[in-house]
This record gives structure tokens, sequence and C-alpha cells, in this order.
């Protein structure tokens, strides 16, 4: 499970994602952990995943490509999800990731080689999780992970289905967080997984119980509060988008 919370811009604090914080180097269970054999990939009937867009790309994969989900038009701007590419997008990640708001969740903070390490774990994996920068008008203020929840070691600690899609996000710029725009962007983003991706029925994430401007985030977006999980480094909120609801939440 890649990290926890980060910020969504529904408080000051970095505080929306899923999954268990990541350690540099490796750390405790991780999305990437779990090796699929080809036999188990087969089952899903999905070829090679597609991350970055190029001439002759077709959609398929764990995840597809979220770069050919297209602009959406949101209350805040129009925004896109971007593939992270490590030569163009390193930087401006890591500088986030060294944030102190964002580093107590995500503890990815130090040298431009510890963020390069987690991306690459995902780039170089075999597609259940996409890195992706969130751009409103063209201009790249957040960062998201897509990622399959139902091939993650967080189905160990709720009853997943297949297609369960999970969500981390942080919001990049100071002055971009506390204005409402991380709830705005979840909607943004879970309402693209579920249009894009016809099986999947949920939208997933396990922000920190304690963290009550996540959870509200998560709740404002649509999100329902479903069950308090366990993980091995916190209690989480099991929050979920169902697609049956979207019209109603």
């Amino acid at each position: 499970m890649p990290p926890t919370d980060a910020s969504t811009g529904t408080g000051t604090d970095a505080e929306t994602g899923a999954g268990l914080t990541p350690e540099p180097g490796g750390g405790i269970e991780d999305t990437l952990d779990l090796k699929l054999p080809d036999e188990l990939l087969a089952l899903f009937g999905e070829d090679e995943p597609v991350l970055a867009p190029q001439a002759n790309d077709t959609v398929g994969g764990l995840l597809d490509n979220p770069a050919y989900w297209g602009p959406v038009t949101t209350p805040v701007g129009a925004f896109q999800l971007v593939p992270v590419r490590i030569d163009r997008d390193l930087a401006l990640i890591s500088r986030w990731m060294n944030d102190p708001a964002v580093a107590a969740f995500w503890e990815l903070a130090g040298p431009e080689s510890v963020t390069a390490a987690h991306l690459l774990a995902q780039l170089d994996g075999d597609g259940r999780s996409i890195p992706c920068l969130g751009a409103l008008s063209g201009v790249p203020m957040s960062y998201f992970e897509i990622y399959r929840a139902d091939l993650d070691p967080l189905a160990r600690h709720y009853p997943a289905r297949p297609h369960d899609i999970g969500l981390h996000l942080l919001i990049g710029g100071v002055t971009d967080r506390g204005k409402g725009t991380g709830s705005t962007l979840l909607k943004a983003v879970a309402d693209l997984v579920l249009d894009n991706r016809p099986r999947c029925a949920r939208v997933i994430a396990e922000p920190d119980l304690r963290n009550t401007p996540s959870v509200s985030a998560f709740l404002s977006a649509g999100f329902r509060y479903s069950a308090e999980l366990d993980l091995p480094d916190k209690q989480a909120a099991l929050m979920v988008r169902d697609r049956a609801l979207r019209t109603v939440l």
C-alpha cells in the first residue's frame, strides 16, 4: 500500500490519502511488494500496462492510462491527470515531499533520490499503481497515486471486490490548501475512474481516522464512511465512493 495521508486542501495539515506509509528502501508492506504471477494476471484478461501516451499506445493494462482520461471541467478550473515522468517531474514532486506538512504523512522527505525510488517502484512495476501529476489550467499543483486496491496488501484488511481502485492525493502548493480544492479534485478523479474503468464499482481510500479534515474532505467529495480499519500503522477510515450512489452523494 502506498503512503498514508496527504494534503487535500480542506485544512492546513497534509491530510488525504490511502494506504500504509512506506519507508526508504522498502519498509512495510507496499502496493508493489506483491508480485503477481503471469497466470493470475491472465485471469484479469488485461494486457500490459500503459504508463505514458505514445503514438502507438493502446488502452489496457491493470489501470489503463489516466493520460487518456482527458481533461474535465471542475469548479476550480480545467483539471487533468498527467502520468509522472521522472526526468520532467522529479524535482517538483521531491520539493512537495519535503514540505513538513506533507512529509509528516508520506515520509518521503530527503534528497531527490528518495522520491525517485518511490516513483520508480511504481513506474517499473506491473502497472497496478500509477503516479500522476494533477494539473489545473495546465499548471501542476497536486500529486495522485491511482492503484488497484484489490491487488494491494490493503485487500487483506477489508472485503475487497474485483477492480476496486484506491486513491492517494497531496496538494502541492500551500496556496491551494484550505479552500476545498482537495474535495473538488477527489470527486473529479473518482468520477474519472468510474467513467473510464467500467468494471470498477467503487473507489476507495483509507485516511487516518484521527485526521478529521481528511475524512471530511472525502465525505464532501461523495465518499461514504464504510468502516474502521485496523491497519499495521494506523486506525483508518475506509472511505468508499460507489458507482451506484455517485448521483446521490
